[in-house]
């Protein structure tokens, strides 16, 4: 945890699950499943900073085969989940450990039916992000992990981060549920752009500074990320929401504002949170599903209401 930019507090325990098994320490790299999300939303922002995209754009205009019922869902509306698209469970027949082309998983996509007109409801949808990240590749004719290590992780020092199923990386967690290993979410096809990214928490804090300070993204791209553009009433661990932005969650606790995303892939569950009225952020990563995420979340929130004691 993070307060007026000083390190106030910082954690690591456990095993890595892997083999050989290693204790877990400060560099020991995550999935952080759909905090990945944030780098996806930070790849389209840069398009459109370049006059290459437009969040008004159209998705069928940049993906061919789209079907027609997606003719009203725009980049915008997949950003902050009013496209109307599924999310995950409502695609039994994908398994989100097993390889499929590409191919096969948009035509997985193109078969589903809206749960709503687009941009009427918030309906979080994970492959709204997966169909972004395509759009990414597109425009940019680049392929989608190559773009954000080019034009994110290198340009803001993010040296442990990457994009995919890290084969051959050093220092990964492995996946687990109650200290027992469980089959990891592939990456690099069925998640890309929804839960893709692995990080650390050094990492992460530097990336939330990056953000803050305005050195990846214009002014308007950043405040169209912090903008609440569909109002979300429901609870996620115990906190209220307010609404949803470009990858980010916005929401009050004891009258202090906070935004933040979590994840939840198989064996990896993550929160990447910051106070900005109380100069303080955190972040908790942790390769077991078995973890009580949001009871750790609301202490470290506690620890910085209290002014960092």
């Amino acid at each position: 945890m993070q307060r007026g930019g000083e390190v106030v507090f910082q954690y690591a325990g456990g095993t890595t699950g892997g083999q050989p098994e290693a204790p877990i320490d400060v560099g020991t790299r995550f999935q952080i499943a759909s905090v990945s999300k944030q780098f996806t939303a930070a790849a389209v922002l840069l398009l459109v900073d370049g006059g290459l995209l437009s969040v008004d754009d159209h998705l069928v205009g940049h993906l061919e085969g789209s079907p027609s019922i997606w003719e009203g869902i725009t980049v915008h509306q997949l950003l902050c989940h009013t496209a109307g698209l599924v999310h995950w469970p409502q695609l039994p027949e994908l398994d989100l450990t097993a390889h499929v082309p590409a191919d096969e998983e948009l035509e997985l996509f193109r078969r589903a039916p809206l749960l709503s007109i687009p941009g009427t409801e918030y309906a979080y949808s994970s492959p709204g992000y997966v169909l972004l990240a395509h759009i990414v590749e597109r425009v940019s004719d680049t392929p989608y992990r190559e773009f954000l290590s080019d034009e994110i992780f290198s340009p803001l020092g993010l040296r442990s981060t990457f994009a995919g199923n890290g084969v051959g990386q050093a220092g990964l967690a492995s996946p687990l549920h109650l200290g027992e290993p469980v089959a990891s979410f592939e990456l690099d096809i069925v998640g890309m752009g929804a839960g893709d990214v692995w990080s650390t928490i050094d990492d992460l804090a530097a990336w939330d500074a990056a953000l803050e300070a305005g050195r990846l993204l214009s002014d308007e791209s950043r405040r169209q990320m912090f903008t609440v553009h569909t109002h979300v009433t429901e609870e996620l661990g115990g906190v209220t929401l307010e609404g949803y932005g470009y990858a980010w969650y916005m929401a009050d606790v004891a009258g202090h504002s906070i935004v933040f995303h979590t994840g939840g892939n198989a064996g990896f569950q993550s929160i990447n949170a910051t106070m900005p009225d109380d100069d303080a952020r955190f972040i908790v990563l942790t390769n077991d599903t078995s973890t009580d995420l949001f009871t750790t979340a609301l202490s470290l929130i506690a620890v910085a209401l209290d002014g960092g004691g």
